[in-house]
């Protein structure tokens, strides 16, 4: 009896009008409208947050090497330096690795630019990233990040 008065309540409807699949696409349409520019926001913060967090975290092991080498790597030795040791004879001092994985891309996947001595500052070496177009200069994502404070032009 239940099955057969369940039955007829359904009548000869068996889904969706189209009218009803539209107002759907639509309301999910106008909802991701609203949250996708607030994500894609959030990711790139989050990509330059992480390039000055490895940039800060680099500086850091940069004092350790300092410490234990009597020195700063050249710009040929680069980054790698502080997750492997380096090759010669000068490594009896070197108490590696300082950094706890190997940091030497960006958050959009380039290397970091590491040069000894700073070119555009007066620190002893200096760490670059390009920014997401990878090209000096820029703004937004596209801006470089690194280790030293520019001074106001005015």
């Amino acid at each position: 009896m239940v099955t057969e008065r369940s039955a007829r309540r359904r009548g000869g409807r068996g889904g969706f009008t189209l009218i009803e699949l539209m107002i759907v696409a639509v309301v999910l349409g106008i909802l991701a409208a609203a949250i996708v520019p607030r994500v894609i926001d959030r990711a790139k913060t989050a990509r330059i947050n992480r390039a000055r967090s490895d940039i800060a975290s680099l500086e850091s092991a940069m004092e350790m090497f300092y410490l234990h080498m009597g020195r700063f790597p050249t710009t040929e030795e680069g980054l790698r330096v502080l997750y492997y040791r380096p090759e010669g004879g000068e490594d009896e001092n070197w108490d590696g690795p300082y950094v706890s994985k190997p940091m030497f891309k960006d958050p959009w996947n380039r290397d970091y630019v590491y040069s000894c001595p700073g070119a555009h500052s007066d620190l002893p070496f200096e760490i670059v990233s390009y920014g997401k177009d990878g090209q000096e200069g820029g703004e937004g994502e596209n801006a470089d990040l690194h280790n030293w404070v520019e001074e106001d032009a005015g």
